[in-house]
């Protein structure tokens, strides 16, 4: 079997993951492989796989690892595949605060075992669904008499502050995480922040001391672990940064405002007779086939993705709106789901290949793409509100090999009426029914179409063209 080494993960030359044969495995050096025994061999780290907070994992027999791994390997874990990996710019609030609480909460377990987790960053964090779960074993190591939490600052500048920023500001975090994968620095969240926001919970603290302490020490050659483990530095110290932390980030808080497409359910455009009639055709379009992995691109409020749950293995709910995101995140966080995974992504602006050549972070294609697409209610925004040539967005569509489940909202549509006049003069003349179905048919074969009763909305379910 041949390995194909993760790019993302040559930052831990103990604890390196590769791809063989449809499993994710990861290979540890000799003090990779020790760390990993120290942790394996507490209760902590099997309670913790059992709740679901940690990636299930086994040690391999050589036998039945790949066979061209380098001699320095000492061994070989095996680990349990998320569904879809996603990334922290893609989350909502809700998804970076619970990430945030189960890495404390990790390392607040580790340290009652003697143990430490080196590192801090939220790409350690993948979903089922709504729940979190953490991946990188690779991180637990042995806790070394005054050894500090170098962990810290990255724990401020991907966690704490982003969440910080979005609360205590207003001010979305995912552009910065995607403009940085390293995240916020210190200084710069101090310069965002006004004299009255040192008042607020751990501004004071973790922002401005922290930027304080970076400016004193940034040219300086000294040894800063070294001289905390020669002044007698204890856990119990980081103990109760970890504490305090916690106490930070559960008041962190942030309301989604109301918006056009927070409302979007109650506002739209369609009768109920419509409405009832568009969820039928898509009810019986899912459960015409089993499905391994269903995009819901323009989710909403996630009523067509819980539909597909239903006859699919995973589904990944799409918007760019981040307020419906948050919503749906917390209603599936509160019925414990775990085949939906809400991301908030602009599919006209979606996330990028980041990092070290541009490869530590994938582009939303390169982590897989689903066997059925839905598009519903999305067409015009694309094509009207983003300028998006329908024939543009059809060869997206058909790039991802994938059965589609598609409405088109007429010229003559409410919604469609209201974003043409917002255009000033631009009219889309080529936005109307048959050009789109030629267009279509090119791309796909069309199975079924169906026009809604109002007659300004019409649904097609089309495979992709041989």
């Amino acid at each position: 079997m041949a390995a194909r080494v993760e790019p993302g993960s040559f930052r831990d030359p103990d604890s390196r993951v590769v791809y063989s044969n449809g499993h994710v495995l990861r290979l540890l050096s000799a003090r990779g492989l020790t760390d990993w025994q120290a942790y394996e061999a507490t209760q902590t780290a099997q309670r913790l796989q059992r709740e679901g907070k940690v990636i299930e994992t086994e040690l391999l027999e050589r036998s039945d690892a790949p066979d061209d791994l380098p001699a320095a390997v000492a061994a070989v874990l095996r680990h349990e595949r998320v569904p879809f990996v996603s990334y922290p710019y893609e989350w909502t609030f809700g998804m970076l605060k619970d990430a945030a609480l189960l890495q404390l909460e990790l390392l607040r377990a580790a340290l009652e075992e003697n143990l430490i987790v080196k590192d801090s960053s939220p790409y350690n964090v993948q979903w089922r669904g709504a729940q979190p779960v953490f991946i990188d074993v690779g991180s637990f190591e042995r806790l070394e008499p005054g050894q500090p939490w170098v962990g810290y600052r990255q724990f401020c500048m991907l966690y704490l502050y982003p969440l910080m920023l979005q609360a205590y500001k207003g001010v979305p975090f995912q552009p910065w995480l995607r403009g940085r994968v390293g995240g916020i620095e210190p200084q710069e969240l101090r310069n965002l922040m006004s004299l009255r926001d040192l008042r607020r919970r751990g501004v004071f603290t973790h922002a401005f001391l922290h930027a304080k302490l970076d400016r004193r020490y940034a040219d300086t050659e000294r040894d800063i672990e070294a001289e905390l483990k020669r002044a007698g530095f204890k856990k119990e110290l980081v103990a109760a940064n970890v504490s305090r932390l916690e106490r930070t980030i559960r008041r962190l808080q942030w309301q989604p405002p109301s918006s056009g497409w927070t409302e979007y359910g109650a506002t739209t455009s369609y009768d109920a007779a419509d409405a009832a009639h568009k969820a039928e055709v898509v009810d019986k379009a899912i459960r015409a086939r089993s499905w391994k992995l269903v995009w819901d691109v323009g989710c909403n409020d996630g009523r067509f993705s819980r539909l597909a749950a239903a006859a699919a293995d995973y589904v990944v709910a799409l918007d760019a709106d981040t307020a419906v995101c948050e919503r749906l995140y917390q209603q599936l966080k509160t019925e414990q789901c775990s085949t939906i995974l809400p991301l908030a992504m602009n599919i006209v602006d979606p996330s990028p290949a980041l990092g070290w050549r541009g490869r530590e972070r994938q582009t939303l294609l390169e982590r897989g793409t689903p066997d059925l697409t839905l598009c519903l209610a999305l067409v015009h925004h694309v094509a009207i509100t983003n300028d998006v040539p329908i024939g543009e967005f059809l060869d997206w569509l058909r790039s991802l090999e994938s059965w589609v489940l598609i409405e088109f909202p007429t010229p003559d549509d409410p919604m469609v009426r209201r974003l043409v006049a917002a255009k000033r003069g631009r009219t889309h003349v080529d936005y109307d029914r048959p050009t789109f179905e030629r267009l279509l048919g090119e791309r796909f074969r069309i199975d079924e179409t169906v026009e809604l009763a109002a007659g300004t909305r019409v649904l097609y379910v089309a495979r992709p063209a041989a």
